[in-house]
């Protein structure tokens, strides 16, 4: 089972000495155990599991479009605008098919096929990056774990507010994505090419609940879906829709 991580060792980075930036335990050097580790003595401590929430009411119209990634294939415009709405506010994101077209044409196919509905943003790391795409469903994440791109080449820089997709290592992006908290121009070496970037709620991103950095295990939530997410990481935030504004 492929498993989607967007790879960094927490203190090298903090001492400008980061080896490693691939965004998955597959082909990782040693960053996948470091991925979930505990965190330091000094983050808070996950509260206590809250009970598990009642399933929500589910489209079947809806999930069986998600089904079938093959046939999500549209070509996205030039250009466009997408809001994304999370539990701390609105975050709106302009998209540039001309810096990444694979990866412009992928996320634009989600977003209007209703992927990012409830969506976790399950690694919060300061200074680096906020990472998402992981399905609530575990159904919907077996799907698409496999549903690989092609890579693109990078012709924009990961710099602060850019939105980039997460990978496996050669043309394996899938729906993980992640938004540049910092300057994080060593990952375009690496192949990380930006989609688009944020003009308007930083403030938004900055609000956002970092108390549970890495912990959240991601063969967790791609075998258990939400139902983990909310029991034992209470406070995480979510995107609760996307929406294609322009475009």
């Amino acid at each position: 089972m492929k498993h989607l991580f967007l790879i960094m060792i927490s203190a090298l980075f903090f001492l400008g000495g980061l080896t490693s930036c691939s965004p998955s335990g597959k082909n990782a050097q040693e960053p996948q155990q470091t991925q979930n580790a505990p965190a330091p003595a000094e983050t808070p401590a996950p509260a206590a599991a809250a009970p598990a929430p009642a399933p929500a009411k589910v489209d079947e119209a809806a999930l069986a479009k998600l089904l079938q990634p093959d046939k999500l294939n549209e070509t996205a415009p030039a250009q466009f605008l997408v809001d994304i709405q999370t539990t701390k506010g609105t975050i709106r994101v302009e998209m540039h098919r001309d810096w990444a077209p694979n990866g412009v044409d992928r996320f634009y196919n989600l977003v209007k096929s209703g992927f990012f509905t409830d969506i976790a943003m399950f690694r919060m790391v300061k200074g680096f990056v906020v990472q998402f795409g992981i399905h609530g469903s575990p159904l919907v994440s077996s799907v698409w774990r496999d549903a690989n791109i092609t890579d693109d080449p990078v012709i924009e820089s990961n710099v602060k507010g850019t939105l980039t997709f997460a990978t496996a290592g050669p043309n394996t992006r899938t729906t993980q994505l992640f938004i540049n908290l910092n300057d994080n121009i060593r990952l375009d070496k690496m192949g990380f090419a930006p989609i688009g970037k944020i003009i308007s709620g930083m403030d938004v991103v900055d609000a956002l609940n970092y108390e549970y950095s890495e912990r959240p295990n991601q063969g967790k939530i791609q075998m258990e879906g939400n139902e983990y997410l909310k029991a034992q990481f209470p406070n995480m935030d979510y995107i609760k829709s996307m929406t294609i504004v322009d475009g």
